[in-house]
This record gives structure tokens, sequence and C-alpha cells, in this order.
């Protein structure tokens, strides 16, 4: 009677998912929040108090924007999965640190209503709405979307940033660019801050390794082919370490919701957009290119997962082989039995 009613439990057949999970949407995101706050203490104590404003002001815009819209359109507000605040933090972090609050406020807006619930909200936009925001004001605002000024003791002073200044030939301090004593956006001057959050998503298997890892080391490949310099290592550490590269590698790229789902697709996703980022930052104008790397990755992503899904067990190759195995099978016993 026991044995019975074990096999009733094993037989048992219900509605998909058939496993589950105490992991929620929530708590990823708090992860990445967590994961973003050494990058975020770092750029208010170096850039000054004006940059925990602009932090706030774009998260309460990304916040009440979904809000709004949720309850405007009738639908279940997801406002407590905390996917706004995170939206709201990268975009931040993607702003310069003297930039006036209606301009971030704007993206965060454009980012929720435009590129994320316009498109049926979380889990159904097709790019990154943070990225999405920041080339849409990049577009919009361009002057002040690229005056990286550093607030001195009595005057906000505007300094080129380390990408720049490699990009004219000059030289920059590797040390400054590794602890984050740099012009720049609010949370990408500090290498190791971000390599502390890195650290932090990685221990916790938020994200894999793949993806940022493939992005680095193909960016670092084709600097090496393509940047002019040769091999230089200190020029090449001063560009994996300048910029918004580590920040995007590891917070942006790693996106559920735009990235591939296929190990071979994050693979082939990673390389990509380190040859985007290459050619933006050796070919293109600007010394800068991860937001626009990602944004036309996260558009190929589709492409990327059709081919790279596995082939099923019985198809493709697969079914040839079982085909060849079965025939084989056949040939063996049939000479048996003639042996006989």
């Amino acid at each position: 009677m026991e044995q019975t009613t074990e096999i009733k439990k094993l037989a048992h057949v219900s509605s998909s998912p058939h496993f589950r999970t105490s992991v929620t949407t929530q708590k990823l995101m708090l992860d990445v929040v967590i994961a973003m706050i050494p990058a975020f203490l770092w750029g208010v104590w170096h850039f000054g108090p004006y940059a925990l404003l602009v932090t706030v002001a774009t998260v309460l815009a990304c916040v009440v924007s979904e809000y709004a819209y949720e309850r405007l359109m009738k639908l279940p507000v997801t406002v407590s999965d905390c996917s706004a605040v995170v939206t709201g933090m990268i975009l931040a972090l993607n702003m310069p640190p003297e930039i006036p609050l209606f301009i971030p406020i704007l993206g965060g807006v454009f980012a929720i209503v435009v590129v994320k619930q316009l498109y049926g909200g979380l889990g159904q936009n097709f790019m990154n709405p943070a990225l999405a925001a920041r080339c849409f004001l990049m577009i919009s605002f361009a002057k002040p979307m690229t005056d990286f000024s550093m607030r001195g003791a009595v005057d906000a002073v505007s300094t080129a940033t380390p990408l720049a200044e490699l990009k004219a030939g000059g030289s920059v301090s590797l040390t400054d660019l590794f602890i984050g004593n740099i012009p720049g956006t609010i949370g990408e001057v500090s290498t190791i801050a971000l390599l502390l959050g890195a650290a932090y998503l990685l221990a916790k298997k938020v994200i894999s390794i793949r993806i940022p890892g493939m992005y680095i080391l193909s960016f670092a490949v084709f600097m090496l082919i393509f940047s002019g310099h040769g091999l230089d290592p200190y020029y090449l550490a001063c560009q994996v370490c300048g910029g918004g590269l580590i920040f995007g590698a590891f917070f942006m790229a790693t996106d559920y919701v735009t990235g591939p789902l296929t190990p071979a697709g994050q693979l082939v996703y990673g390389v990509i957009l380190g040859v985007l980022t290459g050619i933006f930052r050796v070919f293109g104008a600007s010394a800068e290119g991860v937001s626009y790397a990602i944004i036309l990755s996260n558009i190929l992503c589709p492409l990327i997962e059709k081919c790279t899904v596995p082939t099923a067990f019985g198809k493709g190759r697969y079914a040839e082989l079982t085909k060849k195995l079965l025939t084989d099978n056949k040939d063996v016993k049939k000479a048996e039995q003639e042996g006989r």
C-alpha cells in the first residue's frame, strides 16, 4: 500500500512550472542594487552631494512613472519588484555629475514609459531601458551629457575624460583609473568599486561570467589588433578600466530580459559587444561606445538565440546518429541469428 502511494506521488502531473525556487524578481533586483552601492557611494564621495541628488531624482522618476502608467492603464502595479529602482540607478550612474536635474528625470520617464511599459512591461522590452534612455539623452542633450565637470573648492572645472585623453594621444594614470580619481559619469569612474559589485553578483549567482568575460576578452583582442598601439599592456589596461566598459559588462550587458539565454548565445553576444565597442572607440568620433554597443547587441539577441538554440535529441545530426545506431544494432542481431 505504501509503495502504491509513493508511485502515485511520483506520477503526479501538474501544470508548469514543475520546479520552483525561492528566487524572485524582487530579490534579484535588490541584489543588483546592493552590487551598485560601492560605485554609487564612491561617486557621491568623489563628485559631491549633487551626485546623490541626481541619483535620488532619477530613481524616483522611474518609480513614479511606472506606478502612474500602470494605474492609468489599469494594470497590476509592479513597483514592488524593484526593477524600476534598478533602471533608475543604472541611468543615474551613467549621468555626468553636474547634469541639470530635468534631464535624468526626463530620461527616467522615457526609460519606463517608452522603452519598458509600452512594450508590455518587465520581460517584454527588447532593449535595456536605462541605456536606451541614455542614448536618447545623448542625442537630445549632447552638450550637458558630455560635460564631465569636477567640482573644486570654488568652481566646477570641466576636464576631458581619460578615454578622450587617450584618443587625443595623451596619457592617463592607471592608478587613478582603478581607484576612481578621474572625471566621468557618477558610477563608472572607480574600477575597484565596480569590481566589488561584480564579485557580489557572481558570488550570489545573479549573473554568469560568460557575457562579461567574453565581452572584455574580445574587446582586448580587438584593441590589440586595431588600436595601433600593438602589445602595449598599459594602454590596454587603461582602455579596459576607462569609460563604461566594466560597468556595462557586469551590470548592463547581463540583463536577463535583453540578453541571450543560451550558453553559446551568451558567448557570441559577448564577442559582438567587444567588437562593436572596439569599433566605436577606435574608428568612431567619440572615445566611448559601450552604450551603443549594448543597444545594438540587444537588437541582435533574437537572431543570436535562434542560431544558438541547442538541437533537440532526435533532430538534425542527433537523428542521423540515432538512425545509424539503430541500423548497426539490427545488423548485429541479424548476424547473430544467421550464426546460430
